[in-house]
């Protein structure tokens, strides 16, 4: 690869395309051939970028979908141990992109513990 891992998406993208060429109209046959409805108002093809599994797919590689963080951000302060089980599972999916996750989340983790008093103030 001349250029190294920055153009192994594109390249990985091409060889799919000439080993596959008409794998989209032949998974789109089978789908109508077997009743299996598709949604197309969630189908994409032939995109630059797409939500995957709520990341953000494109040429940069795998990012945080930023509708999801704005959501995140809007979510009102924990009250109760099961609000802050919630905020970290939201969180935790997210860990890789936050460097030292569970350095950060640990305080948090830590109110889980049943002999922990749960204390949230401001």
């Amino acid at each position: 690869m001349p250029f190294g891992l920055c153009n192994a998406p594109a390249t990985f993208q091409r060889c799919m395309t000439s080993i596959f060429p008409d794998l989209i109209e032949d998974t789109v046959e089978r789908c109508e051939e077997t009743n299996l409805v598709l949604n197309w108002e969630k189908c994409h093809f032939m995109v630059r970028e797409g939500i995957v599994l709520g990341h953000k797919i494109s040429e940069k590689g795998i990012e945080v979908d930023q509708a999801k963080i704005e959501v995140m951000s809007q979510l009102a302060p924990p009250k109760t141990v099961k609000d802050v089980r919630s905020f970290l599972g939201h969180a935790g999916f997210y860990r890789r992109f936050i460097k030292d996750f569970s350095k950060i989340a640990r305080p948090l983790t830590r109110i889980l513990c049943k002999e922990t008093e749960f204390l949230f103030d401001e």
